[in-house]
């Protein structure tokens, strides 16, 4: 035995060892309800896939759904009308903010001229690439596509079309052109493509790989020799798209949450209308007894015959037949209940009213149409925020800078302080009042406590800014006092009367003295 060969004060301080218990395994409850599995939900299966993962997996036929629900569905058509009028209208406005060196006043002159050389550069000629779309077109379809595609590419084309000098264009590009699957060499041993982009370590993007043709143009195909990709580098393309995810690399449309129902509600639209067509087709069924009378003008192919049904027509039967139609019929008042579920859940999954989506506004007072069209304003503020930091005011630093470049825009030192004149006002489209007495008398309080600036209040309702209205607002009741025109909105010399209403009180009081 191995411990004869011990010493024996190893012997005699040795201690037995304890013997070690098998602890049985007891399941745990989880701490949140939503984590446990029972029989309810044995069939929920949620893979933990990265963003990436999941749109390479199912973005293609997300994409093409959501193409076929915006062209042929009408309430999904107007979300997307009702979506791109809200965030872009007739068109965002720009207004140029360089200040004076001495004294901090906005530099009229300059700021004339450069918003003159934008609104020109933003002709249909000369800001589009295929000279078809002005800036509005281009901001109106990026609104429209971030809606039902969940993203747009725009390429800055350097260059002068039409008849604009400074070399400039855009080019939009559908997702669809992207190659997501392309695996090509790379710039970098350290980066890597991702879904059609070639990437960093950092994640930025290096270039993007784009079929030279949209996939879908099969009857137009490309000439023979011609490659199909072009890769176009990061610094020329707007990757335009909402993040959900920090790891996302692509957009996903707005209408992802709910295609499967809209999809159940196309479907049940059309069984209901089919089943109001045969309901209300009057028809009649002949039976005859002589073998050799009329049989029927139907045709037969393979053992059956065939009959079209049409409202006011006779149809003879063979003798020995009789119609017995199944009754499938449905509770009398379902389609509208579901109709209505539906649509609520298209505008929940596109952040918009149900109003907006259904153009029913038989359920509305002024307290829920109100609360509900300023929820809609600030999820409409917010695209148009993202529009203007990641796109609008990039396109504009870089326009300017090619418009001083090609000779376009005189600005002194611009060189030396490209920042003093990049400082501009972005004026998007802004929206009505709801019940325009209250909103007016509360708007006017608010400037008369402080609370709010005229400016604000011009803005807010869609006016122009301030620097404009005011000019216009002082010609107009020059005009009126020309005119010997006189309006509840004439402002008369109010000191002058303030004065006179004090020398009438001094008169009073003093005739008043006299006569004491």
């Amino acid at each position: 035995m191995a411990f004869l060969n011990l010493p024996l004060s190893d012997v005699l301080n040795s201690t037995p060892e304890a013997e070690v218990k098998t602890i049985p395994k007891v399941q745990k409850k989880r701490s949140y309800s939503g984590a446990n599995s029972t029989r309810y939900n044995y069939s929920w299966l949620t893979p933990s896939d990265s963003a990436d993962s999941n749109i390479l997996g199912g973005g293609n036929k997300l994409l093409s759904r959501a193409r076929d629900l915006c062209r042929n569905n009408p309430n999904v058509r107007q979300g997307q009308r009702s979506f791109a009028l809200n965030v872009v209208g007739q068109g965002t406005r720009v207004q140029a903010q360089t200040r004076k060196s001495r004294g901090g006043k906005l530099d009229k002159k300059i700021n004339d001229s450069i918003e003159m050389k934008w609104k020109k550069w933003c002709r249909y000629d000369s800001v589009s690439a295929n000279g078809r779309d002005c800036f509005s077109d281009i901001e109106n379809i990026i609104a429209k596509q971030l809606f039902e595609a969940g993203e747009i590419f725009v390429r800055l084309v350097k260059k002068p079309f039409g008849r604009s000098s400074i070399p400039l264009a855009l080019e939009l590009l559908e997702p669809e052109q992207l190659d997501s699957e392309y695996k090509g060499p790379t710039k970098s041993k350290n980066n890597t493509w991702r879904m059609g982009i070639e990437r960093d370590q950092f994640n930025r993007a290096v270039r993007f790989a784009f079929f030279k043709r949209h996939p879908g143009d099969t009857p137009f195909p490309i000439s023979v020799g011609q490659t199909r990709h072009m890769f176009i580098p990061a610094n020329e393309i707007m990757h335009l798209f909402v993040t959900d995810r920090p790891s996302q690399s692509r957009g996903v449309s707005m209408l992802a949450p709910v295609l499967e129902s809209m999809h159940q509600l196309s479907g049940m639209t059309e069984a209901t209308l089919i089943k109001a067509r045969a309901s209300s087709a009057l028809m009649a069924f002949i039976q005859t007894t002589d073998p050799d009378g009329l049989m029927g003008d139907g045709e037969v192919m393979e053992n059956e015959r065939v009959s079209s049904f049409e409202p006011g027509k006779f149809v003879y039967l063979n003798p020995n037949e009789s119609i017995q139609v199944p009754d499938l019929d449905a509770p009398n008042g379902e389609f509208e209940p579901f109709n209505k579920m539906i649509l609520r859940q298209l505008a929940a999954g596109c952040g918009i009213s149900f109003e907006s989506v259904s153009k029913d506004f038989s359920e509305t007072n002024y307290s829920s149409s109100r609360l509900s069209l300023l929820e809609d304003r600030d999820h409409y503020r917010c695209i148009q925020k993202y529009l203007e930091e990641r796109f609008l005011q990039p396109l504009f630093d870089l326009w300017l800078e090619l418009a001083v470049l090609s000779g376009n825009l005189d600005l002194p030192n611009y060189e030396i302080d490209p920042e003093k004149y990049r400082k501009v006002r972005w004026l998007f489209r802004q929206w009505h009042y709801v019940d325009p007495l209250k909103e007016v008398s509360a708007a006017k309080e608010a400037v008369k406590a402080g609370f709010k600036t005229q400016a604000q209040v011009i803005s807010e309702m869609g006016s122009g800014d301030i620097e404009e209205f005011m000019p216009a607002r002082k010609n107009e009741i020059d005009q009126q006092i020309q005119l010997g025109l006189f309006f509840d909105t004439t402002v008369t010399d109010t000191s002058k009367q303030q004065s006179e209403g004090n020398i009438d009180e001094s008169d009073s009081q003093t005739n008043g003295k006299e006569a004491t």
